[in-house]
């Protein structure tokens, strides 16, 4: 399971890149070898406000549906846009290229629960 150090993590198997008072996230490697084949991204709209531990979209595999559930709460700057043409690229690279939503935090980062590296991995082992 790849989970890289640098990044923030949620018990619901979603990474966060934190960069000053914006948020990158999407599903982890761990999330999405379980979900398998992933046919379908459904994501919130730029500008949709967003709550943390709500469901803001959802991920369709071959196997089954997943809801998204917003790691942190704010306003929706930027969606990855490739994936309604190319899901897969979730199975491919869940960290970098498969990268799902932008968010302007209405909060400050320390005020979610987030987990490490290490509390994620022990989580998703546990």
């Amino acid at each position: 399971m790849n989970t890289p150090q640098e990044l923030k993590y949620t018990k619901d198997h979603e990474w966060l890149k934190v960069e000053g008072s914006n948020v990158t996230f999407g599903i982890t490697d761990f999330a999405q070898d379980a979900l398998g084949d992933i046919v379908f991204v459904s994501l919130p709209k730029v500008g949709q406000k967003i709550s943390a531990g709500e469901t803001c979209g959802e991920v369709e595999s071959t196997k089954s549906v997943s809801d998204i559930f917003a790691p942190v709460s704010g306003e929706v700057i930027e969606i990855n846009a490739k994936l309604s043409a190319t899901p897969e690229t979730i199975n491919q690279d869940p960290y970098l290229n498969g990268w799902m939503v932008k968010v302007a935090l209405d909060q400050s980062i320390d005020s979610f629960e987030l987990l490490t590296a290490e509390e994620y991995i022990a989580l998703s082992e546990g």
